[in-house]
């Protein structure tokens, strides 16, 4: 579904991405995990058009993506993307946060698109919450808030931009519970994280990334717990204990 071949991407000068390539079929959960500043957001952003690349090529079901193509819009629509950062508009509730897109993106009709909302909202566990506003909502309510939003374009995937990074820890686990019902749902999912408890139980696939490159990818178990690369061994053994569970678990 999402195909990345030999991406390169430069800021400035220096090369964040060094020839990335990626292959995403539909319906699978692929986590991209590995230290800060290796490329993993840079990732993302590419392959939603927020960041251009300078050689190489992304496609979605064919579609090259070309951020200053005219079908961008259309592309973005198909790839939906949740961001580190709720981005939630704070003058609107969260029903009106995720009718929004449909009503002025797709020209949906509001009351269809309300009844969407409520649903979606629902499904993410807030129907409670449908007329608070995001500064009436904790972090983790936002970011559920925005994963409904994400959902309300209809997307065939989505890419998660470390969901949780900005969530103090106890609200963590009910952001990696919607998303994991979304796997079981079978959407198809491009995660960057640091939760590696999550990686390992979720992902279909694990690509660790250093330095702009992908140095090891397979079955998210193998990684975790049987790492080839020296890069990989070295990230994971901070993180993990040796059983590949996160260091410091229960492990009853």
């Amino acid at each position: 579904m999402i195909e990345i071949n030999a991406i390169h991407k430069r800021f400035h000068h220096q090369e964040v991405l060094k020839g990335v390539s990626l292959n995403v079929e539909a319906g699978e959960v692929v986590c991209l995990i590995g230290p800060s500043g290796s490329g993993k957001s840079t990732v993302l952003r590419c392959i939603n058009g927020f960041e251009t690349y300078d050689s190489g090529s992304i496609t979605i079901d064919g579609v090259r993506v070309d951020a200053h193509a005219k079908n961008i819009h259309e592309l973005r629509m198909r790839v939906g993307m949740v961001f580190q950062r709720f981005n939630l508009f704070a003058h609107r509730t969260a029903l009106e946060n995720v009718m929004e897109g449909p009503v002025y993106v797709r020209r949906t009709p509001v009351a269809r698109a309300r009844d969407d909302a409520r649903h979606l909202l629902d499904k993410v566990g807030l129907s409670h919450r449908m007329n608070a506003y995001p500064a009436e909502l904790s972090g983790g309510q936002q970011q559920r808030v925005a994963i409904a939003r994400a959902l309300a374009m209809e997307p065939a995937a989505l890419l998660f931009d470390e969901p949780t990074s900005a969530l103090d820890p106890e609200l963590v686990g009910e952001v990696l519970a919607v998303m994991r019902a979304l796997a079981r749902d079978g959407m198809t999912m491009v995660v960057v994280t640091h939760e590696m408890a999550f990686a390992r139980e979720v992902a279909d696939r694990v690509c660790f990334l250093h330095g702009g490159t992908i140095c090891e990818t397979g079955a998210a178990r193998e990684v975790l717990s049987h790492p080839q690369h020296p890069r990989t061994q070295d990230f994971l053994r901070r993180l993990l204990s040796p059983d590949g569970t996160p260091a410091g678990a229960n492990p009853n």
